[in-house]
């Protein structure tokens, strides 16, 4: 079944909840000039490691990316689906964590971290646990009634920018390119693109929506880290934590029901964020229940979520979840570089294979 809208809108929303918590503080960090050449530099990346993914699941129809690399024999399988495995399961733990942690500093400061942590991985687990397809219908239902409103925010943030902030435009070197913090960013591409490897057969899509969709987040890629820039200046950009969360705190939208722009701004986000991790157990569960078929589904999610909420009680503050996210950055760098030219390279193969047995 042809699911190319949902799949667009999907990405759009798991992206979005990525974007604008950690992408910001992060490229701003890496660089204190020229910031528009690192966001290029990451959405060439995106659009070359997209495109190589699709173009390589496209030679085997029908097809998931567990079944492509069990076909490919076992060696195939662990080299690439246990650190996937892995990587998943690493970031679920990071997502739940730190927007617990940004919920607590935001507005629930009173609220113990613990009841928050549950809400975040209940909602989560229960999407998961009934599949991709109610997974999508709760993105395209989400879409429709906070994309608006963020389209709204970003538009309106503009009101105190100062464009003199932008200069200098060029920077002499590509000095970012040594910073831990430029390669922390990746996990705003990282996380989103691997689900449209799990979800054929069920479903099917077209790959130019998914391409649009990614077309699509360009501006929000631009605006979450410049927006803060033209509004504060570099200098004190460079000291936020959560830039664009700071921005929506100077936000006045006198037609919103919230006396605060920075709440709904929250909200939303935190929404499209449980969808992102709804989305990293199910993917996770489909790749342990595939290896390790004697547990059920269901009961496999619930301890991935148990799990996932008992590693984050063991992580202390939000200086560990720093840590954490740049000790992730090698396995996360190898999951967007070798998955994508792995499918590739497996779907030639294949085509190949399939030519010569016709021939």
């Amino acid at each position: 079944m042809d699911k190319s809208s949902s799949i667009m809108i999907t990405y759009l929303l798991t992206h979005l909840g990525l974007i604008f918590f950690l992408y910001p503080e992060n490229i701003i960090g890496s660089t204190d000039s020229a910031h528009w050449i690192p966001i290029l530099v990451g959405v060439i990346v995106h659009f070359v490691v997209i495109s190589i993914y699709m173009k390589g699941l496209s030679f085997f129809p029908n097809w998931d990316i567990i079944r492509i690399y069990s076909n490919a024999g076992k060696g195939i399988t662990l080299i690439f689906l246990a650190p996937m495995a892995l990587y998943l399961f690493i970031i679920a733990i990071l997502a739940v964590r730190s927007y617990s942690e940004v919920i607590t500093i935001i507005f629930l400061s009173s609220t113990p971290l613990w009841s928050i942590m549950i809400l975040l991985i209940f909602v989560s687990m229960y999407l998961a646990s009934k599949g991709v397809e109610t997974i999508l219908r709760t993105g395209v239902l989400l879409g429709i009634i906070f994309l608006p409103s963020i389209f709204i925010i970003c538009f309106t943030s503009l009101q105190n920018i100062d464009w003199n902030y932008t200069f200098p435009l060029f920077e002499q070197n590509f000095s970012f390119l040594t910073k831990g913090s430029y390669f922390q960013s990746f996990f705003a591409f990282t996380g989103g693109y691997l689900f449209l490897g799990f979800v054929q057969p069920m479903v099917t899509y077209q790959r130019k929506k998914v391409l649009l969709a990614a077309v699509v987040l360009i501006p929000f890629f631009i605006f979450s880290v410049y927006i803060p820039i033209l509004t504060f200046g570099e200098a004190t950009a460079v000291t936020l934590h959560f830039p664009f969360v700071v921005v929506a705190e100077t936000l006045n939208i006198s037609w919103l029901m919230f006396d605060r722009v920075t709440m709904f701004f929250l909200l939303t986000l935190i929404a499209f964020s449980m969808l992102f991790i709804a989305i990293t157990l199910w993917e996770t569960n489909r790749i342990i229940s595939q290896c390790i078929p004697i547990i059920k589904p269901i009961y496999l999610t619930l301890v991935l979520s148990v799990l996932i909420f008992v590693l984050c009680l063991m992580i202390p503050d939000w200086k560990a979840v720093e840590k954490l996210f740049l000790w992730n950055s090698p396995l996360r760098i190898f999951i967007l570089m070798t998955v994508p030219l792995s499918t590739y390279f497996l779907g030639l193969r294949f085509k190949r294979k399939v030519s010569h047995e016709i021939s």
